[in-house]
């Protein structure tokens, strides 16, 4: 049998805290701590506990060269690599192993950077229900943090004395100015109200549609409304549509360059609604909705220039970050509300679209809709121009 470590591994040092009697009786702090390691491997669902013979023969193992795993028991105890092996952290050319050699050779030819891989893979939710255990916290409101954390820090930096600063006139006050003054977080969506198709098609094209094509040296360039790292446009939006006319409710890719939706499947309405729930960790305020969007990055496609790059994952961040400012300036100028949420669970996200998280990652979710007549839930609004001061709607 032949065998190599695995592309990209982790290994991180943790600190377990137990409570101890005999601490507390010996007049300590009555807290016991252990040590443990674990390995975060982007190519498995999973961390995985290892110790510091595990490491030691990692750390010999090449990852690019294959090597006889015969050979490999002269240096290290048998009981060690076939450890190794059975816990994906080895990947062997044996037939019993080829799906954990698949997954890592995903990652290999993906070009990851190894931090980032591991940064975004292990930061994925599942079963989280944010919503909730914020209030079974108590700390669902602004109000509860700081009494529970003390005040945050300042709202800006000062890096000069008052009398030092240079004042700038502010801006004149135009059409532009006026839409960034009513651009709001919804977190009241009009659940009943069905999105016009003609509205919902309009914001796929503004925020996600491809503007221009240009054919160059083989390479397909897309515009769109937004810019990109590389002008590669690596972020696909995946859809959850609720309540939109003419279109039925269930599950959709969007098309960049033909305008067009590509039915994936169509849950039962309780289904899809749970599923909307479950995708930004019960915060319901946001999966009530009428169409939450995904916004999924393909890394093929940025990794393709940036291999193995330091800023590869940054690039593509910043691309949703870009996207969902572009979908709120859009929403606002069309009188709809709408939301960006990063805490989110992308494990069911992924599972519901079928998508590979090494391949295609879930950034965050964005939504869209007809705002509610009146104000139940919290919302930032100082300036005053969505809400009145009992909480209706202004219409303007």
């Amino acid at each position: 049998m032949l065998v190599r470590r695995c592309a990209i591994v982790l290994v991180e040092p943790r600190e377990h805290l137990a409570f101890d009697p005999q601490s507390l009786a010996d007049g300590a702090d009555g807290l016991r701590a252990t040590l443990s390691l674990v390995a975060l491997a982007p190519h498995l669902d999973d961390e995985v506990p290892v110790d510091t013979d595990d490491v030691a023969a990692l750390a010999q193992i090449a990852p690019g060269a294959w090597s006889d795993l015969a050979g490999l028991y002269a240096r290290h105890a048998r009981a060690t690599l076939d450890g190794l092996v059975e816990k994906g952290l080895l990947i062997s050319d044996a037939a019993a192993h080829a799906a954990v050699r698949a997954r890592d050779e995903a990652v290999r030819d993906l070009n990851w950077r190894g931090l980032s891989a591991v940064a975004h893979h292990f930061g994925r939710w599942s079963g989280v229900r944010s919503g909730e255990e914020a209030q079974r916290a108590g700390v669902s409101s602004l109000a509860d943090l700081t009494a529970r954390l003390g005040p945050p820090p300042p709202a800006v930096r000062e890096c000069a004395a008052p009398g030092a600063r240079i004042a700038l006139e502010r801006a004149p006050g135009g059409a532009f100015d006026d839409l960034l003054r009513r651009r709001a977080t919804c977190r009241n969506f009009d659940a009943q109200a069905l999105l016009p198709a003609a509205t919902f098609a309009t914001m796929l094209d503004r925020v996600f549609g491809a503007q221009a094509t240009v054919d160059a040296a083989g390479a397909t360039i897309l515009k769109r409304n937004s810019p990109s790292g590389g002008a590669l446009h690596p972020t696909e939006a995946y859809l959850i549509v609720q309540r939109v006319d003419g279109i039925a409710p269930g599950l959709y890719h969007y098309h960049a360059l033909n305008h067009a939706l590509e039915p994936l499947r169509s849950p039962d309405p309780s289904a899809l609604a749970e599923l909307a729930s479950r995708s930004v960790a019960a915060q319901d305020y946001f999966a009530n909705a009428p169409v939450l969007v995904a916004l999924v990055t393909r890394f093929a496609r940025t990794f393709w220039k940036y291999r193995n790059h330091a800023k590869a994952y940054r690039v593509v961040a910043l691309d949703a970050g870009h996207l969902s400012q572009t979908l709120y300036l859009s929403a606002t100028d069309l009188r709809l509300g709408a939301f960006v949420t990063g805490a989110i669970n992308e494990v069911e996200i992924e599972a519901a679209f079928g998508l590979d998280p090494r391949t295609d990652g879930v950034l965050a979710i964005c939504g869209f809709g007809a705002r509610a007549a009146s104000r139940t839930a919290v919302e930032l609004d100082p300036l005053g121009r969505v809400w009145d001061a009992a909480g209706n709607l202004v219409r303007e």
